[in-house]
């Protein structure tokens, strides 16, 4: 796709990813807390998008202790609103965001067999989706665009 933006800006992973997070969240005036902490680094970790299940899972192994999904999904709520994790509604389930201060509406193809899903901004889709809401009368908040179907991986 010719108009498909690019991030030409360096992604980053590890601390320095849990570094931006923070950085982001306390921009925001919220505190990144212990737990906030956890549940950021197991969301990380994951390979594909993960449930709130999932992430309380890893985090109550980690901690010796029982986490409970429901703080589990207000993080993740706190870390949606503050562009550090975004939500793919299709799975309910939740992935970093590797560049937080970076605002884009997303654009995710999600493969229905592995069930990784690849993050891709498109500033003309998205403005375009915008558009047409805005024509209907309606206001957009957040727009998600899913195209649910096979990666180049599997379909190899």
């Amino acid at each position: 796709m010719a108009d498909h933006h690019h991030h030409d800006h360096h992604e980053p992973s590890g601390a320095s990813l849990a570094d931006a997070a923070r950085a982001t969240l306390e921009a925001s005036q919220e505190q990144w807390t212990p737990m906030r902490a956890a549940i950021f680094d197991a969301l990380a970790a994951e390979e594909t998008p993960a449930s709130a299940y999932d992430i309380a899972d890893t985090v109550s192994k980690a901690r010796g202790k029982r986490v409970a999904p429901n703080s589990v999904y207000r993080i993740l709520d706190l870390f949606v609103s503050n562009n550090i994790a975004m939500r793919v509604e299709s799975a309910n389930a939740y992935i970093a965001n590797v560049h937080p201060g970076c605002h884009h509406d997303c654009i995710f193809l999600v493969c229905t067999r592995c069930k990784q899903a690849t993050h891709v901004d498109d500033d003309k889709v998205t403005d375009k989706v915008r558009a047409v809401a805005r024509g209907e009368g309606f206001q957009p908040e957040r727009p998600v665009i899913e195209i649910l179907g096979t990666c180049a991986k599997c379909a190899a």
